[in-house]
Parts: structure tokens; C-alpha cells; sequence
């Protein structure tokens, strides 16, 4: 295992530990999850859109922010991702369907959008979902199937299935997903200590 595949297994307790130690950089980590999904993605389908250049921008900012000791958040430099039924400005909102218009205002985000970028969280792209996120399998006419990553012939369940595979293939730390209209945060399980 490589030192950036090594970054896929690391919470998001480990990198705000590791960022506040200056043992790494977030510009670093992004670049890591960056260079992981293009490798994975095409295999995977976990993620719909992909936004290098805005996440190494605010990866940038966020190691600024480290390294002047003024984080904005415990989860400031985090990689994150959203599901692709949630609003998040500047990225379509295609929700796997291929009636939506592409050419949509993207002027808004979502309250957990808001709330990630406030904090300071990286947005590395967009998860895959079933068109309207209405069933409970990772495929959509827009996106085609999301493959699960223990076995490629088995759905990873849905709708937040691109989230789900993202998270188990350690393509981003904090993963948006949505439940019956509810909002949550997908995240690998913490260790009792921050450090």
C-alpha cells in the first residue's frame, strides 16, 4: 500500500490531527482522493461529477488556514462528497434523470452543503443515485449501475448508493447521503480520541 492509499483509511478525526501537527497537508489528501477516484471511479461509478479544480482551491485556502493555526472547524481541509439530489451551487443537481436540464441555475446550496462549506470541508464532486433517489438500488438512466465494491454483480444499495461506495473505497472521508427526506452524514467510524 502506497502513502496516498494509506490516506483512503484515515478518519476525519485523523486529519484534522494530523493537519493540526502539520504531519500533512490538505492539499495533499485532496490530491490523494483526487488521483484515488480516477483510478476507482471508471470501475465503481461512485461519483457522477468530479471537481478537481475547485477541490484543490479550497484545499489550498484550507492548508492556509492550518498553517496559520486559525482552522475554520474541526472538519476544515476534510474531503467531502454530495449526493446528487442535494442542491450545491455551482454543480448541476441531475438527480440521475435525464429530464433535468443540465444547463439548471446552480446558484444555491443546501443547508448540509452550506453548513460543509462554512466549515470549511473539501467538495471533492457529486455521488451517484437512482433517478429521484426513489429506489432502493444505485442505477439510473443518466449514470447507468453503480457497482458494489465486495462484489460488482451486487447493487450497493440506494439511493445513496455512489455515497456508500465512495465511503467503502475510501474516495473521500465525509459522504452526504439522504433518507426518506432526511439529511445525514455518511462517515467511517471515529476513534474515541481526536488524537
Amino acid at each position: 500500500m502506497g502513502a496516498r492509499d494509506e490516506l483512503a483509511s484515515f478518519t476525519a478525526s485523523d486529519l484534522a490531527s494530523h493537519y493540526r501537527r502539520r504531519i500533512i497537508s490538505p492539499v495533499v489528501v485532496a490530491e490523494a482522493m483526487l488521483a484515488r477516484i480516477e483510478r476507482l471511479n471508471g470501475r465503481y461509478n461512485a461519483f457522477c461529477l468530479i471537481d478537481g479544480d475547485s477541490a484543490l482551491r479550497d484545499a489550498k485556502a484550507s492548508e492556509a488556514r492550518w498553517m496559520a493555526g486559525t482552522p475554520k472547524s474541526y472538519v476544515d481541509g476534510v474531503p467531502a462528497t454530495i449526493k446528487d439530489i442535494v442542491l450545491t451551487r455551482g454543480w448541476p443537481t441531475m438527480r440521475g434523470s435525464r429530464t433535468i436540464d443540465p444547463k439548471q441555475s446552480c446558484e444555491e446550496d443546501a443547508p448540509i452543503v452550506m453548513h460543509l462549506r462554512e466549515a470549511g470541508a473539501v467538495l471533492l464532486g457529486k455521488t451517484t443515485t437512482p433517478e429521484f433517489g426513489w429506489k432502493a438500488v444505485c442505477d439510473s438512466p443518466l449514470y447507468g449501475i453503480t457497482r458494489n465494491p465486495w462484489d460488482v454483480t451486487r447493487t450497493p444499495g440506494g439511493s445513496s448508493g455512489g455515497a456508500a461506495v465512495a465511503a467503502a473505497l475510501g474516495m473521500g472521508c465525509l459522504h452526504v447521503g439522504t433518507d426518506g427526506g432526511a439529511r445525514s452524514v455518511f462517515q467511517r467510524a471515529l476513534p474515541a480520541s481526536s488524537d
